[in-house]
């Protein structure tokens, strides 16, 4: 496959990853609370079924992709099952068994960002500056979801499911056209380790990425705050056409990835990266300054929501990139697989579960037959002061790779170089 037909194809198969993810992720928190009734701790745990479906995805791609299935196949497999566990979503009344159903799904959706990322990390010649191109129409998939569910009337509807459902099978179906990736360990014994990815732990050796690591683990917590929440705000603020005008997220996205190589190379790294968590503050700076200030409220507002392209592809694709380059092809596999379980796998499963028990702990009371309200200037303050600690962290300890760094240069992982290493082939 031709390297401009291979763009085209993976950038479709990033569109509708993204239509699939922002069908529900924005909207469900509105629904699980308005449609369904739940409280604040049962919607931070819901949130953070996306995290348990990240730390079990390990298993599906360790036992599974490495050694039996090409990674195209396999991703048709989790396409088209996790459609269908979208659509038995909507008959899940209650919590004890909408929880479940939902986890369920995170555990078939969550690999395909580890294995898209892999297969197109492999396949792009110069993946540095190929990549985040391909990957801006993920953000156009995003935009068309969340307009697709405001034409819909969604939002608070079960609908939402049925849509991403159909679009799961979709997505399955067109995982078949993706570059052949073969297993990489056919007929050779896989140890416990490598099914986690624990080979990538050998990047830990290296302070600088302990400290990334342990710096993305932690800007996660007061990051998911805003995934939780923010639907459940503006619908509290009476916003009409919530999902299509939280898209504009999306089009910053745009905007910001197709940036992200002139950035990376102009700048490396860790300024990338710290522009990345400034960006976090502002958005909840803003978003707190925004409930008391009423004649600039929605301009407030919307700039939170315009910073996005800076506050998530400055961080997490930055942050994917950066692990690429530290990365061997012989780990690369399992260093992606690792990177993905610290962001949307621990760490978002402590930020959502924070997030929610702060939701519950600052209901505002309210009586009998009105709606339920919240301390929306404390809730967003919180997470403002949580980036703000993690950045000062990360400036005094971070030490990135030169920013003149080949884009193709790969550490070895384990200090030796690589030439002295048996390379697999993925493909």
């Amino acid at each position: 496959m031709s390297q401009r037909r291979l763009k085209i194809t993976l950038a479709a198969f990033m569109f509708l990853q993204y239509f699939i993810w922002g069908s529900w992720y924005a909207s469900m928190g509105t629904y699980l609370a308005n449609t369904l009734g739940f409280g604040g701790g049962d919607i931070g745990l819901a949130y953070g079924a996306f995290a348990i479906g990240a730390m079990i995805s390990p298993f599906f791609v360790g036992l599974i992709a490495d050694r039996y299935f090409a990674s195209e196949k396999l991703l048709a497999v989790f396409g088209v099952l996790g459609g269908l566990t979208l659509c038995l979503l909507p008959q899940m009344r209650t919590f004890a068994t909408f929880y479940p159903t939902l986890i369920l799904y995170c555990a078939l959706f969550v690999p395909t960002l580890a294995l898209g990322n892999s297969l197109s990390l492999h396949h792009l010649a110069d993946p540095r500056s190929d990549f985040p191109r391909v990957k801006v129409l993920s953000a156009v998939g995003w935009i068309a979801a969340g307009v697709v569910l405001s034409l819909l009337a969604a939002e608070q509807r079960a609908l939402q499911f049925y849509v991403a459902g159909t679009a799961s099978i979709v997505f399955g179906l067109f995982s078949l056209t993706l570059p052949h990736t073969p297993p990489r360990k056919t007929g050779a014994d896989v140890t416990f380790g490598e099914v986690l990815g624990l080979d990538a732990l050998a990047l830990l050796r290296k302070p600088s990425f302990a400290i990334f690591i342990g710096c993305m683990f932690l800007i996660c917590i007061p990051l998911y705050f805003y995934f939780v929440m923010m639907g459940i705000y503006l619908t509290e603020l009476g916003w009409a056409n919530m999902a299509a005008k939280m898209t504009l997220a999306q089009v910053s996205d745009v905007i910001f990835l197709l940036l992200l190589p002139v950035f990376l190379k102009t700048l490396g790294y860790k300024t990338t990266i710290v522009i990345g968590i400034l960006a976090w503050i502002g958005r909840y700076v803003a978003l707190a300054g925004s409930v008391q200030s009423v004649g600039v409220q929605a301009p407030l507002i919307f700039a939170a929501i315009l910073l996005h392209g800076v506050c998530y592809d400055f961080l997490f694709i930055a942050g994917q990139l950066y692990v690429d380059d530290q990365a061997n092809d012989r780990i690369r596999g399992a260093a992606q697989g690792f990177i993905a379980f610290i962001l949307w796998g621990a760490g978002a499963f402590v930020g959502t579960l924070l997030a929610g028990r702060v939701l519950a702990a600052h209901q505002v009371p309210a009586l009998p037959g009105e709606p339920v309200t919240y301390d929306w200037q404390a809730i967003w303050s919180l997470p403002a002061w949580g980036a703000a600690a993690v950045l000062a962290v990360f400036v005094l300890c971070f030490r990135g790779p030169a920013v003149s760094a080949s884009p193709r240069h790969r550490g070895s992982g384990d200090g030796a170089p690589d030439h002295a290493r048996p390379v697999q082939s993925r493909g």
